[in-house]
């Protein structure tokens, strides 16, 4: 690299030696001639040409991305080039694993795969930190095998760095360094139950409350990112510990009995821990915020299917259409949010606002894959046949299930269904998806003795049901909605005729 260097000092000699010379050439036509048959000189521009060359190979970060909106951050389950390889756009370069499923990461531009920083080992990464360095092209890489490691960075790009702050700022949220910060008294009494005293825990707590004020929500999530796991541990303990107390009143010739348990045989010997995969870390820490903030509104009706039954088999007869009971659920509940539009809305966090869909209707439906549940959607449901929605579920679920979705196809939605009923579960509670505002879980179908038609008319009468259960945010939609949203779904649900017109 000082050959390098002393070619850029070089060049830039000559560079000003010529401007010089340009100069006189306009003046003195035989400066210029004498300047030319100079040998010494020519060989410095020819020198230094080829160390600026090689200085000025440019290498390239490529940066973990954000493949969704809620990605923060990913692990590379594999590599698909090694360093060498040229890159095309559209050239797979790793398969990475987001919080949602795994997604090839697609190139943009050409370019030859120099280095790779990160190895697939499964370990997650920050969006923004670099993954791998590219060159422009073969030459370019046959020089970059030359140059000394230090003189590019692997670090992370400013622009991905965080800003350093003092040591007062580092721990304490903007909004939460006020002198006086109030909690609710479920909010304290965690806080207390927790050993920590609550001057300690304003702190480290972002209140978000009417008036700032720190409730029990706030304390879950302050708890589950760590900050107060981290101040108790750090923090000396202010109640004397059960052992402590007993030495202190025993006597010389009665030492204080050991409380510690008798050490035993391991007890896990017979197990095996697996690693959790990060989009099974992802959903837990997803439903965790969902419960802990979201308001959660439940409501429950049972709907009677045998018309729908009895609809299945004459599609299947007399039209070979071969549909689920669950396409038939997606297309009732697309139809019942098009005409109660109130309850096809999201809440906007950011905004602390109701963000109406719009007209669109589409819904995310849960499927089950070997590295958690995955949200595939069945866009436009409301102006879909239900053979539509059934060829579309079937080739979603088969690409999730192969993690070969792509990130248009999971991300989004406006509303959720879960279907348990193949498992024969009667009925469940499903979790919130945000920012969607609803999820509708479904039961199995179960054969139940009900009483007449019409009360005082007839024997009781044997039907099946199937047991719906609404989830709902209640910033979004209010019980009235829920209902009104229930009753059209299963007027609609119950009468599959209608949901041919």
């Amino acid at each position: 690299m000082i050959r390098t260097a002393e070619g850029r000092n070089l060049l830039r000699l000559c560079i000003n030696l010529h401007r010089k010379c340009n100069q006189l050439v306009a003046h003195e036509g035989r400066i210029a001639q004498s300047i030319s048959h100079r040998p010494h000189i020519n060989a410095c521009i020819r020198y230094s040409q080829s160390g600026f060359r090689q200085f000025s190979t440019t290498v390239t970060k490529i940066t973990m991305p954000s493949l969704s909106p809620t990605m923060t951050q990913g692990s590379i389950s594999s590599w698909k080039k090694s360093p060498g390889d040229e890159l095309k756009p559209g050239d797979i370069l790793c398969d990475i694993e987001t919080d949602k499923a795994s997604v090839g990461f697609e190139m943009q531009d050409e370019g030859v795969l120099a280095k790779i920083l990160v190895e697939a080992s499964g370990n997650e990464l920050a969006c923004g930190e670099p993954i791998a360095l590219i060159v422009d092209d073969k030459e370019a890489y046959a020089t970059f095998l030359t140059m000394d490691p230090s003189s590019y960075s692997t670090s992370p790009s400013p622009s991905v760095v965080a800003p350093p702050t003092s040591a007062s700022e580092s721990t304490i949220p903007q909004n939460s360094k006020s002198k006086h910060a109030r909690f609710s008294p479920a909010a304290k009494h965690m806080i207390q139950s927790a050993g920590l005293s609550v001057s300690d825990a304003s702190s480290k707590i972002v209140g978000t409350a009417k008036h700032g004020l720190i409730s029990k929500s706030d304390v879950v999530l302050a708890r589950s990112s760590g900050s107060l796991k981290q101040a108790a541990t750090s923090a000396p303990s202010a109640a004397p510990t059960v052992v402590a107390v007993l030495a202190a009143v025993s006597t010389p010739s009665s030492p204080a009995p050991s409380l510690s348990p008798t050490p035993a045989g391991p007890v896990n010997e017979r197990f095996t821990d697996i690693p959790n995969s990060n989009m099974r870390k992802i959903i837990a820490k997803r439903l965790a915020e969902s419960k802990a903030t979201v308001p959660h509104l439940y409501l429950t009706m049972e709907c009677e299917i045998d018309s729908l039954l009895l609809f299945r088999q004459q599609l299947k007869k007399q039209l070979d259409v071969a549909v689920s009971v669950n396409d038939l659920v997606i297309k009732s509940a697309a139809l019942a949010l098009r005409d109660v539009p109130r309850a096809n809305a999201r809440w906007n966090a950011a905004a602390g606002s109701v963000q109406s869909g719009e007209g669109k209707v589409d819904i995310s439906v849960a499927v089950a894959t070997p590295n958690g549940l995955i949200t595939p959607i069945v866009t436009a449901a409301d102006r879909r046949g239900v053979a539509s929605i059934g060829q579309a579920v079937k080739d979603l679920a088969g690409r999730a299930r192969e993690g070969k979705l792509k990130p248009e196809e999971f991300q989004g939605g406006s509303f959720s269904v879960s279907n348990l009923g193949m498992f024969g579960i009667a009925a469940f509670s499903a979790v919130i998806n945000p920012p969607q505002a609803c999820i509708l879980a479904v039961g199995a179908g179960l054969t139940k003795v009900l009483p007449p038609l019409q009360e005082g008319q007839g024997p009781p009468r044997v039907a099946t049901t199937v047991t719906v259960q609404l989830s709902a945010d209640r910033r979004v939609v209010d019980e009235a909605t829920a209902a009104e949203f229930l009753q059209v779904f299963r007027k609609y649900f119950s009468n599959p005729q209608l949901l041919l017109l």
